[in-house]
């Protein structure tokens, strides 16, 4: 069963870095590697660098229009997906880095200044772009990163380490303000609902246990979720499942039936109307 964590492993041999630093870019393109990375939150920190193209980016149920040079930011924690504008592509770097790295035993200054930054109680833009404080930090330091990497001279991963510090400092010291309590403390109450979907996609799934899983009932849970998603839990469901059978019908060689068993369609039939109305083609068309 592919996971969500697994789009990541699609690129490994694209990495710019080793696995043993806890800091990675991925080069990824839409549709080319593959048509979206669903909603799913993780633990570390997360840009999205778009290099070309357009594409949308969903965090905490909101919806971003992206274009080259634009920089997404993903706190630890924040709901958040991928997605291909209409047919436009759209190549970006995913940029991943796990926040303890920069904790120590020594000074209380991660716990000081940066735990909260981590944490979501600074409030911070989504989306860097042109004319958004911090921008021009930003892309800086990351793209000084990138040469970094491609020569990986003497002492590199101090300077990439080095580059992140600098970059932190520089949105911690421009973004003081106490995040409020909005959008993405509601989504807290899904978290458990899109993190159950990613492990067991492929097995039943029903919307009583999705809303017990939340603590809410039918009715409520249903209402809820399309509230902070902008879809009903059974749509989000069912392009979930989509979305890993495109990706199951281009890297492997089985077949159409049983990919559509293995991501959670029962009926065949249903699998490729469905298929159809969301890529516009056949799975086999597709593949």
């Amino acid at each position: 069963m592919i996971n969500i964590h697994e789009y990541q492993s699609i690129h490994e041999i694209k990495s710019h870095f080793d696995y043993n630093i806890p800091y990675n870019t991925y080069p990824c393109t839409i549709p080319l590697d593959f048509e979206s990375v669903p909603l799913h939150w993780h633990e570390d920190v997360e840009f999205i660098y778009v290099k070309k193209g357009t594409g949308l980016v969903v965090i905490d149920g909101k919806e971003y229009s992206v274009y080259a040079g634009d920089i997404a930011l993903i706190i630890p924690g924040i709901v958040h997906g991928i997605y291909q504008y209409k047919d436009e592509p759209m190549e970006y770097e995913n940029i991943i880095f796990d926040g303890k790295m920069f904790s120590s035993t020594t000074d209380d200054f991660y716990d000081k200044f940066l735990l909260p930054f981590f944490q979501n109680t600074v409030l911070v833009p989504r989306i860097f772009r042109q004319g958004v404080t911090g921008y021009e930090s930003i892309r800086r330091y990351l793209d000084a990163n990138d040469n970094i990497s491609r020569h990986r001279e003497g002492a590199w991963w101090l300077a990439i380490k080095g580059n992140m510090y600098l970059l932190l400092f520089d949105l911690v010291t421009l973004y003081e303000m106490p995040a409020s309590a909005d959008n993405s403390r509601r989504i807290d109450r899904l978290k458990p609902v899109i993190k159950f979907v990613e492990n067991n996609y492929s097995t039943r799934i029903s919307v009583a246990e999705m809303a017990d899983l939340a603590g809410f009932s039918e009715s409520h849970f249903m209402r809820f979720f399309k509230e902070c998603f902008g879809v009903s839990f059974v749509t989000y469901l069912n392009d979930y499942r989509l979305s890993m059978a495109a990706r199951l019908l281009i890297s492997t060689e089985d077949s159409i039936l049983g990919i559509s068993q293995l991501v959670g369609f029962e009926n065949l039939s249903h699998f490729n109307r469905s298929f159809k109305k969301k890529y516009g083609r056949t799975p086999r068309e597709y593949r």
